[in-house]
């Protein structure tokens, strides 16, 4: 517990200044952790076989593409008129017509390094689009997936006797899916109200945070799936007692997508 709540404070105190500053700064340390995360996706499906070293390096380079893609040294370049995730595919899939035969890389690798590739990419670049939007963008999606989490296992403890996905997360119950999503709908839609000066239609507000909340949860349950698919605790070990980047940002990446495509009804 002291070690977990040590990594807890360190994490904390380099990453919070970098959020708040943004620019350069959150630029950097935004592809730094997206990059470890793709890392621990690949790390994890090495355990299985090998990943080509030319192929992790097209990886990474592919990954920083579709991550930088609001900047404008990103826009304003041939890559304005090349869909990213197209392109990606394309360069990860065409090899295995010469590396299939020898199974060193598959249609199974390529697909697997295609979608972490994808997700990631995406997902650590709606980051970086609503921090250029506003600091108070990201704190809503923040405030949304730890009240969230933090009520659901309270409420879990407390009163949880229905357990939600046992093969899974065998600790997840629907009473900790309620209180959660209570708690994470509350407080995320006072914030949004009070950071937005919000004046439109609360009840359509309060339905799309609960989405939010609910999506939060199914988030972590989702890579909870991965991590038992391949028999493993944690992603990493960059945070001794909490695991690694995907551990941490698993929810918050999928909120963050589910926000992107809801926001427009807010």
């Amino acid at each position: 517990m002291k070690q977990r709540i040590i990594s807890a404070i360190i994490a904390l105190i380099i990453c919070i200044p970098i959020i708040i500053y943004g620019g350069v700064p959150f630029y950097i340390g935004g592809s730094i952790i997206g990059a470890i995360g793709l890392y621990e996706l690949i790390k994890v499906k090495e355990k299985q076989k090998k990943y080509p070293l030319a192929i992790k390096i097209l990886g990474g380079i592919l990954f920083l593409t579709i991550f930088f893609n609001e900047l404008d040294i990103i826009s304003n370049s041939i890559y304005e008129k090349i869909d990213i995730k197209i392109l990606t595919i394309m360069i990860l899939i065409l090899p295995t017509i010469f590396t299939s035969h020898s199974k060193k890389y598959d249609i199974e690798d390529a697909m697997y390094m295609i979608g972490s590739i994808i997700f990631l990419g995406v997902g650590f670049n709606s980051l970086l689009a609503l921090r250029i939007n506003g600091l108070n963008y990201l704190w809503f999606i923040f405030l949304i997936t730890v009240f969230t989490d933090s009520f659901a296992y309270i409420t879990g403890i407390l009163i949880g006797k229905h357990k939600m996905c046992p093969s899974i997360s065998p600790k997840k119950t629907w009473e900790g899916l309620i209180g959660g999503t209570t708690f994470g709908t509350f407080v995320g839609t006072v914030f949004y109200m009070t950071a937005f000066d919000y004046s439109g239609n609360i009840a359509v507000l309060i339905t799309i945070v609960a989405v939010l909340s609910i999506i939060s949860q199914l988030g972590d349950l989702l890579f909870s799936s991965i991590k038992r698919h391949f028999d493993i605790k944690d992603f990493g070990n960059i945070m001794p007692g909490h695991g690694g980047v995907l551990d941490r940002l698993d929810s918050i990446l999928i909120v963050v997508l589910a926000y992107s495509f809801l926001s427009q009804y807010i």
